[in-house]
């Protein structure tokens, strides 16, 4: 099982490279950088691969409506370029409010738009002259849309190499079904080892069955809160905040995928009060609402013998990837933590 980390969208971004820096040395595999509504990932992602030397590097995630398949396709192929073959392409849909809200972009089709995005993704790391004839973009643009000028291209460097990873977000039946068919790494939030087969199993196994054996076993990426030790239960309500903003507060009422994962684990009546509260203002009582159990379950988060019993739980629910969030707080401890977790690994 590998270590990752991600690097926070909200600031300190020189602390955080000083930190993957060290993590590196502790054994850390993969960093994800995010691209939220904050600055963009491409820059953050460059400057990371000129500090680092081997650890790899994943988009977590490129927007899927934010960029043309062709230049997504470009940044990838750059990216892999200046890590040396070290990138990670993750893409996922977002959602509506920050699609449309922020960009000014229509959200529709996320799942045929993603797709058809790795299609031509794949294209142009081949350097085939690109053409595709879809029902969400079409390469080059007919002649009856645009000056008539448009011709097949390629890519004029050579890429690094021709199949970059693709890992998609992904949370939803069909949307994990297509991941399981098309990715090469799959990355659900808030997983819980003891009910994703209940969950995602039917829908992983459709994908499974159409899988191109190239593509090879789907890399599981799942992101769990970290602290190991006697006395580290408290840090826990760490985790509340960003589950009751992401349960609670990532959409509208009837429309926020991560509130219909909480009830897709059986956390219904939880999740209803957690957006009922988050959205009437009230954070701080939505946070405490979020179940103990389920903080529990979806973190690693205890002495060292029942974090072994966590990872052997995440191992047989298929993780192969675990991207870990460690709330202990300075560099030293973070770095401790990676180092116990990789000695608990083997």
């Amino acid at each position: 099982m590998r270590i990752g980390t991600a690097i926070s969208y909200a600031g300190g971004f020189a602390e955080s490279v000083a930190d993957v820096v060290e993590l590196e040395k502790a054994g850390l595999d993969v960093v994800f950088v995010p691209e939220a509504y904050s600055f963009d990932a491409v820059s953050q992602l460059g400057y990371l691969a000129a500090k680092t030397e081997r650890v790899q590097l994943a988009s977590g995630i490129f927007q899927i409506f934010t960029r043309t398949p062709t230049l997504t396709a470009m940044t990838a192929a750059g990216l892999d370029f200046v890590s040396d073959g070290r990138f990670i392409l993750g893409l996922g849909a977002s959602g509506p409010q920050v699609i449309e809200g922020f960009h000014g972009v229509k959200y529709d089709a996320p799942l045929a738009r993603t797709r058809e995005i790795v299609e031509i993704c794949r294209q142009v790391w081949r350097r085939e002259r690109v053409v595709h004839e879809g029902k969400h973009y079409t390469i080059p643009l007919p002649p009856e849309q645009g000056t008539g000028l448009g011709k097949p291209l390629k890519l004029i460097n050579h890429p690094v190499r021709e199949r970059i990873p693709v890992l998609l977000a992904s949370l939803g039946p069909k949307n994990v079904a297509l991941t399981a068919e098309i990715a090469e790494g799959w990355q659900p939030i808030f997983f819980h080892p003891e009910k994703a087969a209940d969950v995602w199993g039917a829908s992983l196994a459709e994908g499974k069955a159409k899988r191109d054996p190239a593509l090879g076993e789907l890399d599981t990426f799942v992101t769990v809160a970290l602290a190991i030790g006697d006395d580290v239960e408290p840090l826990l309500d760490h985790v509340r905040p960003m589950v009751a903003l992401y349960v609670g507060g990532m959409g509208a009422r009837g429309k926020n995928f991560y509130n219909d994962l909480a009830c897709r684990y059986g956390y219904e009546a939880e999740a209803k009060l957690i957006q009922d509260l988050y959205l009437d203002g009230k954070k701080e009582e939505a946070a405490a609402a979020v179940p103990a159990e389920l903080l529990r379950a979806i973190s690693l988060v205890g002495p060292a013998g029942y974090v072994k019993e966590r990872l052997a739980a995440f191992a047989d629910a298929g993780v192969t990837t675990l991207v870990v969030t460690p709330l202990q707080p300075g560099r030293e401890a973070r770095v401790a933590g990676v180092s116990q977790l990789r000695e608990l690994i083997g």
